[in-house]
């Protein structure tokens, strides 16, 4: 069983910053066939399995039971440990852009030359190698939705890619998966430039849409019209194809943004929430999805009503969530989300819950659980490895597993 308590308010938390400057990672090992046994293998998609086994091969789990049932061929290499989980999931980080270093060079994270920028790639600014990606996947984070941070009202785009290292082509999984937004005083631009108010960015929200509509549907009557990279974007999101990722904090950003998307019928996840415990069943009715802001964050400023509750008060009003590291403009940019949950552990959310929320609804939520958040046959074989209980403090990450490659990079 899951620890319930978890004693870590400092430390790991903080170790982007604290990461020794290493040389870019070699490349990935190739992919081979292996067992994986372990005393007690959470699948996430039933009842933990005592005993349990998962062959690996080609890069998807080919079987998964208990010992008595699988049988390790003759000759296979075995990689044993106390416990297994799926590979943990961060449903939203901006690793990648904002790199380990946090200087000038490696912080690609936030374009302020617009307010409104939609047809900024993720993509583009991936940088696989940075060292914090590898520091992430020591600690059993196989799967990251990074990009575009808040801080403007149209940041750019989101993506979700596997913590290999390699490349942003060969480790990407969703090329467009949300566009970013920020509404409230992250968004503002200041120095009179527009939006200055919280109107001004709801309105400026609502034009880009409307505009977005309009250009569709002269796309769709003449194939011949021109291109226009960002409204492209936003009609993906008209079409429900992509969601905006909003990310807000005071009850009054939050309205404004289901307000939003009741008017132009958009999907939207809401990023942060700090304030969310209090609008609970609007929320629920909604039928949005909330990524509460990282439980160590700064209550302060939008913040200041936060609560490391909320994780539980989400779970507890059936409002669906995932967990995320977050963003925020001062260090350490990245935090290590497998820490965010132990926090919310001992706030009160349950520790089966914290691991749904960095797995299996991280994977729904993500929209890639298909691939990955269970461990099933014929899914991706991205496992963490652990010598103990994952949310002990004293446990450590024996190793991961993404598409079947083995990655020893611990014991973190």
């Amino acid at each position: 069983m899951l620890a319930s308590t978890f004693a870590v308010g400092f430390g790991l938390g903080w170790a982007g910053a604290l990461l020794p400057q290493e040389p870019p990672p070699a490349a990935a090992p190739p992919a081979r066939a292996f067992a994986v046994v372990a005393e007690t293998v959470h699948t996430m998609a039933g009842p933990p399995i005592a005993d349990g086994v998962v062959l690996v091969r080609d890069g998807r789990i080919e079987r998964i039971g208990k010992a008595v049932d699988v049988a390790v061929p003759d000759g296979m290499p075995v990689w044993r440990a106390a416990v297994v989980t799926p590979g943990l999931i961060d449903a939203h980080a901006t690793v990648g852009l904002s790199g380990v270093l946090n200087v000038r060079h490696d912080q690609d994270q936030l374009e302020r030359s617009a307010a409104v920028q939609p047809e900024l790639r993720a993509l583009d600014a991936y940088h696989a190698r940075d060292p914090l990606v590898a520091w992430l996947r020591s600690f059993g984070i196989t799967t990251v939705h990074t990009g575009h941070a808040p801080g403007a009202l149209v940041s750019g785009q989101t993506m979700v890619v596997k913590t290999h290292g390699r490349s942003a082509d060969q480790d990407v999984v969703v090329p467009l998966a949300m566009v970013a937004v920020t509404l409230g005083d992250g968004g503002r631009a200041g120095d009179g430039k527009a939006p200055g108010t919280r109107a001004k960015a709801v309105a400026m929200l609502r034009e880009e849409l409307q505009r977005a509509r309009e250009y569709a549907a002269k796309r769709a009557a003449d194939a011949e019209a021109p291109v226009d990279l960002g409204r492209e974007v936003m009609a993906q999101v008209l079409r429900k194809e992509v969601p905006l990722l909003v990310t807000a904090h005071r009850a009054h950003d939050l309205q404004a943004a289901l307000r939003v998307a009741q008017e132009f019928d958009v999907r939207v996840v809401l990023d942060g929430a700090a304030e969310a415990y209090t609008m609970l069943p609007e929320l629920q009715r909604a039928g949005v999805a909330v990524l509460p802001h990282p439980t160590m964050a700064r209550t302060v400023g939008e913040l200041k009503n936060g609560t490391m509750e909320l994780p539980r008060l989400l779970l507890e009003a059936g409002v669906p969530f995932a967990l995320q590291s977050g963003f925020e403009s001062y260090v350490p940019k990245s935090r290590v989300v497998l820490f965010e949950a132990g926090v919310a552990i001992g706030h009160g959310l349950p520790a089966d819950a914290a691991l749904r929320a960095l797995t299996a609804d991280a994977a729904r939520l993500c929209g890639i659980d298909a691939r990955t958040g269970t461990l099933v046959a014929g899914k991706d074989a991205d496992l963490a490895l652990w010598d103990g209980d994952p949310f002990e403090y004293t446990t450590h990450c024996l190793g991961t597993v993404i598409d079947g490659i083995e990655y020893r990079d611990g014991p973190r």
